[in-house]
Formats: structure tokens, C-alpha cells, sequence
């Protein structure tokens, strides 16, 4: 299995001043693999230390921040001798022990010579609560759940990925109902690793057992990391999330959780999912202005991690997704959203945001910040070519480049530019090589 994140760790391994790097991501989407295939294929040695259910290393980070000392008592765990030049230390489930996140700052300071990885699924969590951090002291990388071009390497497609980075629009359009036959998979399998796999090996029957599953484990989460007082809070607001997503207009309403609702009512529950990576919010900003958290409001629209397990969660079957029945054609519109946001998060680093008129006449489903512009995306299901929204936004505020992504081919236009949904993780390059 091939993760693009590989790229930026052999970045961070061979960069003049490598510092400790933490992987933050949710649960299950990749990290333990990551850093252990990183490191076999990377080093002579991994160390590898789960502080997850283990006192003993809990206890040695306990003491003083000694370095040497640190070594020798993971030595003695892990049976290896622990060279800098060879070795790579992996620390699983960080958030378990604070004072060996404390420790990655010593590492840093006082032994930079050492390869330090490390990871924790609740990160997020342990962090918003007051843990200690070596802010400065650590470089990050966002691990999410694998992309659609990920999927297609995963499935034995690679030529087609090797072509949609060649760019070759004339080419690419005669392969397009591949591609989207394709995408039409991956809404339903989604990024998971572990559904990925299972798709690869036995096919569609067994993807939905594994997503809801998955979600049951989180759901496990909420009972067993989350203060008790919030609990059925976080539930309800997770609940919640498929039926807001439905609405055409799908601005987050707290009224629409529970009836009566406010926002301080459900502040801890919706930070806590954002903390653990379950969820992804997009801000609404008042103008297209730079830097755009700089014009955000209160207004947001949330989303899950991954499409699939959006669609496990709404209750769609692969039947629904694949033949297109009246199921899909309601919900076809959020699993497009929520799949061209995670796009953006997991192949180009961007963190969108949206933008709606005054009136709500007019909507951007997307915003994002490239270079010095500000890009406005349109989001269309199938090929629905018509863009009342995005043309009034240009005419409102003349950006230089628009975007409408959608089942049709690629074309430019003398004020917007159409990349096929399938492409969508490719818009910063798209963009740069079209300008």
C-alpha cells in the first residue's frame, strides 16, 4: 500500500535540520503502518514504543530528561542497541505518557543526532486539555485517510495516476468513464486503510461490516477519552452530522441536533471531535479577503473524515452508489462536497473555507488561498455545467482564477477553469500549470 505521506517523511529524514516529527490523524487511518514502513524500509533499526497500556515506559519517561538514560532504558525494551545513524525511534500513542512528549523538546536540544517519530490518536485531545508541548521544538505532519489517487494506486491503477500527473487533458478524457467509474467506488469504500485493503481482497462485500465497525470504535471513544458530562452530547451532535449534510443548505445548525440549541451548549462536544480528527469544519468567511481567517464568522459547515465512512453512516448501499437510485440522487451532493474537501486536506495541505451572500442567494462551496490569490470553488455531482453562484461571485470580486469541478472534462474558459472531480486532488498544480 502506497501513502503519499512517505514523500514527506523521506523529506523530513533528509532535511539539513531534522528535528522530532509528530504524525497527527484520527484513529485507523494509517499512522502505525506509516512510521513502521518508514522506518523498515528507511533505516537498518526501528525501536518501536506503544505507551498505550505500558507502565514500564510510562515510568522511564517519569524520571529526569536525561538522554542517554532515555536510551538505555529503551534498549533494555526493546533488546536492539540503538545507534543514531541507523536507528529509528517510533513512539506510538505519545499522548499516553506527557512527559515523553515533554521529552521530544531534550531530543532536540540535546540529542538531534536521533531519529524521533511519533504519533497518537487522541493527540488532539490531550493537547486541548492543557498537556505540556514543546511548541517549536517538533515539526508535524497530517495524516488523513487515503485519497482517491492513493486508492487507485491501491487497486493496481497506477497508469492512471501516472497520467492525471502527466496532465494530458486530451488523453485523459478517453479513460474519463474509468475514472469515474472508479470514483464511484471510493465514494463507497472511502480512505480507510483498512476497507481499502479489504476491497482489494474480497471485494465490496465486506466494506461496510469494516466501516461500521470503525465507527463503533470511535463511538467506543467518546464513552472512554471524552468527560462524562459531554458524552451524549458528542453522540448527538455525530448523529447529527449525515442529516445536516443533506440539506441544500448545509450550513451546521446546533438547532437542528436538539431543538432549542445553542452553540455554548455543544462548543466542548464539537471541539472534542475536531480534536480526535473525527470531523472537519469549514469556516464561512464575509469576503474573499487574505488571510481568510481573517474575515471567518460563526457560520460553518462540518464534515466527516471520510467519505465512506460518511456514507456507512448515512446507510447508503453499494447498490445505491453504484446503479445511482433515488438514494444517491439526494445524497450524491454531500459525498461530492465531502469528498472534494478531503481531496484538498489530503493531496494539497489546504484548509478550505466557504462564503455565502448576505441574502444566502448565493453560495461558494469552497474558498482556498493560493499564493496570493483567492480561489473560489463551485462543487457540481454530475455535469451540470451551469454556475449561477460562481458567476456572481467573480462579478462581486473579480478573483483571477475560478474553479468549477465536476464529472465533465477539463476545459478553461475565459473566466473559469472545469477539472474533473477525479483531478480535484491535483487543483494546485492544475492551477499553477495553467496560469
Amino acid at each position: 500500500m502506497k501513502r503519499y505521506a512517505m514523500m514527506q517523511l523521506e523529506e523530513w529524514n533528509s532535511g539539513a535540520k531534522r528535528i522530532p516529527l509528530v504524525i497527527r490523524g484520527a484513529r485507523q487511518v494509517g499512522k502505525t503502518w506509516l512510521m513502521q514502513e518508514f522506518g523498515s524500509s528507511h533505516f537498518k533499526k526501528t525501536v518501536y514504543i506503544n505507551f498505550d497500556n505500558n507502565q514500564r515506559m510510562k515510568t522511564l519517561f517519569e524520571g529526569d530528561y536525561d538522554i542517554s538514560r532515555i536510551i538505555m532504558g529503551l534498549e533494555i525494551e526493546s533488546g536492539q542497541n540503538i545507534r543514531p545513524e541507523d536507528t529509528l525511534l517510533v513512539f506510538d500513542e505519545i499522548q499516553e505518557a506527557p512527559q515523553a512528549m515533554s521529552s521530544l523538546k531534550y531530543f532536540n536540544e540535546n540529542a538531534p543526532q536521533y531519529a524521533v517519530v511519533a504519533a497518537g490518536s487522541l493527540l488532539g485531545v490531550a493537547l486541548h486539555e492543557g498537556t505540556s508541548f514543546p511548541v517549536g521544538k517538533v515539526d508535524f505532519l497530517d495524516l488523513y485517510p487515503m485519497s482517491y489517487l492513493e486508492f487507485l494506486e491501491a487497486t493496481g491503477n497506477e497508469k492512471l495516476v501516472n497520467l492525471l500527473y502527466s496532465q494530458d487533458w486530451e488523453l485523459i478524457k478517453a479513460f474519463r468513464e474509468k475514472y469515474i467509474d472508479l470514483l464511484r467506488q471510493y465514494y463507497f469504500v472511502g480512505g480507510m486503510p483498512e476497507a481499502v485493503e479489504a476491497y482489494t481482497t474480497s471485494g465490496m462485500n465486506v466494506i461496510r461490516r469494516i466501516q461500521t465497525r470503525l465507527l463503533e470504535s470511535y463511538e467506543q471513544d467518546f464513552s472512554k477519552h471524552a468527560p462524562n458530562d459531554t458524552v451524549p452530547r458528542i453522540r448527538k451532535l455525530w448523529d447529527s452530522i449525515p442529516a445536516q449534510l443533506a440539506k441544500e443548505n448545509k450550513r451546521f445548525l446546533y438547532s437542528a441536533v436538539r431543538k432549542g440549541s445553542r452553540a455554548k451548549d455543544y462548543e466542548l462536544a464539537l471541539q472534542w471531535m475536531l480534536d480526535c480528527g473525527l470531523v472537519h469544519k469549514v469556516s464561512r468567511v464575509t469576503k474573499p479577503g487574505m488571510p481568510m481567517s481573517a474575515y471567518e464568522d460563526k457560520a460553518f459547515k462540518l464534515y466527516m473524515m471520510d467519505v465512506g465512512m460518511l456514507g456507512a453512516k448515512s446507510g447508503l448501499d453499494v447498490k445505491s452508489l453504484l446503479d445511482g437510485n433515488r438514494i444517491f440522487e439526494e445524497f450524491k451532493g454531500s459525498l461530492t462536497e465531502q469528498f472534494v474537501q478531503q481531496e484538498m486536506r489530503a493531496m494539497c495541505g489546504i484548509t478550505p473555507f466557504y462564503w455565502s451572500s448576505d441574502k444566502g442567494n448565493a453560495e461558494i462551496d469552497f474558498l482556498f488561498q493560493l499564493g496570493m490569490n483567492t480561489i473560489p470553488v463551485e462543487v457540481k455531482a454530475e455535469e451540470n455545467l451551469r454556475s449561477k453562484s460562481l458567476r456572481s461571485f467573480s462579478e462581486r470580486f473579480t478573483p483571477e482564477l475560478c474553479v468549477r469541478t465536476s464529472m465533465s472534462d477539463f476545459r478553461e474558459e475565459s473566466w473559469l477553469t472545469n477539472v474533473p472531480l477525479y483531478a480535484i486532488g491535483l487543483i494546485s498544480s492544475i492551477l499553477d500549470n495553467s496560469r
